[in-house]
């Protein structure tokens, strides 16, 4: 780590703090390399594609996963970006992006137009009052239309044609401009240097030498590296050791002044110490006020997660703290199941929100975990008047004690060409939707608007939109309240014993559908045993589907050559009184690699 020690603040005329946002896939990371290229913020023998994006897994996949943020200069100016994800589920660091900013560049594929993100995020810098550039991405591809993509965002989203850029973050046409256009429209931050600090946290994560490291915002007042300072929530004061800058490497600083944004490394060994949205402020000289926090997201999507060695709990309970510290909209807490043993209920805001942490806790922190079946939170309301939330299948009360039962909704918008429109239309019926309003916004464009079951849509529903459309439909949701509906819990029971890990909660009109698929597919997985094992699926206690692992079978009158046939018999029926004997003493163990290959989201 380099270190620089200038003396004074920056001034915050000269400051623009902007945020980059998008619908995934429309070259966010790929501008952000352009303009560190053109800023000369990296080395070009150290230039690497996705620069920003820190983890493999961000790679792989070519997502953005994390917020990252960096500072570069231009044109005398120093413009602070943040780079966000795209993804629906990761709207979460979005909204954290934007609190820190004064402005927004919405990035639209020219040859796509504006897609369910696009809406989303959109909306939600102009609730942040933020300045949005907007800024057409990919003008060089063959199949651009940018006059078509720029009526359509005058016409749904109101911003003036004539103020919206046309550049090529691949080649980098058109980003000098675009610098320049956000240092003339984005206003630059206010703060009074001389009042209390007050800095925002608006990241965090772990380093297992230096404890937590933080990603501040300086609203108010000036932060020096011989502070004293005070997380105001947590009500705890520490000694700072190292406040500095990110360019994209780690640059120390003396102080950082209204505007600035920057991290701090305060020896911080607790990660509850340090949550993103937590105020900083002086010890000495405190803040009256709080800044306004972030509004904890409410998990949308639940499943167990349990170490496959029970010894490795303790590392899985460091692990989830860890990554709550730096993906603040995870939630866990501890449960059991008697398949599985001891684990954690862990809350995402979505499928691919839980497939990103589950890979993240194997690859990150070297555990091996199986991931129960996901699920969502029920309402359920007794006879006797009294409601309880349930999460988790097991749960649910008997049918007997039940009154009624809610599900969650959710209000989702679809942005799909024309030609794919029937096949959109008949995927969101099969899913129990039903169609709210449906706009088109040009005559290649149509938007969709649905009321679903949460339920419906957490297992495969992304998926099969994908595959209906040829990968040109997006999709975005929010939370709609609960309506009742009629649903049932599907229990799997093997040996005639019920195994909690593979209880669901279904509609009634797919539980026969999902018993006889569960039944199906353990019949698969279960090795045989010296008994037959009845795999059954059951609602209440009604058996709806049974499956039949057969028993291993010795020839034991491989011996009689001949003989009299009350010999045959004789042997036969000894041995059928062990096989009834074992069958009522037998316990049926069901392999790991069973439930790892029957929980698989994939069917």
């Amino acid at each position: 780590m380099t270190v620089a020690a200038p003396t004074s603040t920056v001034d915050s005329s000269k400051i623009r703090n902007i945020s980059i946002i998008a619908h995934i896939d429309h070259g966010k990371s790929t501008l952000s390399d352009r303009i560190l290229e053109i800023t000369g913020a990296v080395d070009p023998r150290l230039m690497r594609a996705q620069y920003l994006d820190s983890m493999d897994i961000e790679r792989e996949r070519g997502i953005t996963i994390k917020a990252q943020n960096v500072r570069v200069q231009y044109e005398g100016h120093i413009i602070q970006l943040i780079d966000t994800p795209g993804h629906v589920d990761f709207g979460y660091e979005v909204s954290r992006s934007l609190a820190a900013c004064e402005g927004a560049v919405l990035l639209v594929d020219a040859s796509q137009g504006i897609q369910a993100q696009t809406l989303a995020n959109c909306y939600q810098a102009i609730e942040h009052n933020l300045e949005i550039v907007a800024v057409l991405n990919k003008i060089d591809l063959p199949a651009a239309d940018p006059e078509r993509c720029k009526e359509e965002l005058e016409r749904v989203l109101g911003l003036p044609a004539s103020e919206i850029l046309s550049i090529s973050a691949k080649t980098g046409q058109g980003v000098p401009e675009l610098l320049s256009a956000i240092i003339q429209r984005i206003p630059a931050p206010t703060g009074d240097p001389d009042a209390a600090l007050r800095a925002l946290i608006f990241d965090s994560y772990y380093d297992q030498y230096r404890g937590v490291i933080s990603s501040i915002r300086i609203v108010d007042g000036t932060l020096r590296d011989d502070m004293r300072i005070r997380m105001m929530q947590a009500g705890e004061n520490h000694e700072i050791e190292e406040i500095g800058i990110r360019t994209p490497d780690l640059i120390r600083v003396k102080q950082l002044g209204p505007g600035e944004v920057g991290f701090i490394v305060a020896g911080i060994k607790d990660v509850g110490g340090a949550r993103s949205g937590e105020t900083i402020t002086e010890a000495a000289r405190p803040a009256a006020k709080a800044l306004e926090g972030y509004l904890d997201p409410k998990p949308m999507v639940f499943c167990g997660i349990y170490p496959i060695d029970g010894d490795d709990l303790p590392d899985l309970r460091d692990a989830l703290d860890k990554l709550k510290l730096n993906d603040a909209s995870i939630t866990y807490e501890p449960e059991s199941s008697k398949a599985l043993g001891f684990g954690f209920r862990c809350g995402f805001l979505g499928l691919l929100h839980m497939e990103i942490v589950r890979e993240r806790l194997e690859r990150e922190f070297d555990l091996a975990i199986i991931a129960t079946a996901p699920s969502v939170v029920y309402r359920a309301f007794l006879t006797d008047g009294t409601e309880l939330l349930v999460d988790n299948p097991t749960e649910l009360p008997e049918a007997s004690r039940l009154d009624h039962i809610d599900e969650p909704m959710l209000d989702i918008t679809i942005l799909t060409p024309s030609e794919y429109l029937g096949s959109v239309m008949d995927l969101c019926q099969s899913r129990r939707g039903e169609m709210v309003k449906m706009d088109y916004l040009s005559t290649e464009r149509v938007e969709l608007r649905y009321t679903i079951p949460l339920a419906e849509v957490v297992i495969d529903f992304f998926d099969a939109l994908k595959s209906r459309t040829k990968g040109y439909a997006s999709l975005d949701y929010e939370p709609s309240g609960y309506i009742t509906s009629q649903l049932v819990r599907v229990d799997l029971l093997i040996n005639h014993e019920p195994v909690d890990a593979f209880s669901t909660i279904v509609h009634k009109s797919n539980a026969d559908y999902y018993g006889r698929r569960m039944a199906e597919r353990l019949k698969e997985l279960i090795p045989r045993q010296m008994f037959d094992v009845p795999i059954q699926a059951a609602v209440g206690g009604r058996i709806i589907s049974r499956e039949t692992v057969k028993a291993r079978r010795k020839d034991v009158l491989a011996k009689c050559y001949g003989g009299d046939i009350t010999r045959k018999r004789k042997l036969l029926e000894k041995q059928k009184e062990g096989k009834k004997r074992m069958k009522n003493i037998g316990r049926v163990e069901v392999p790991q690699e069973a439930f790892v290959a029957a929980l698989k989201l994939e069917d």
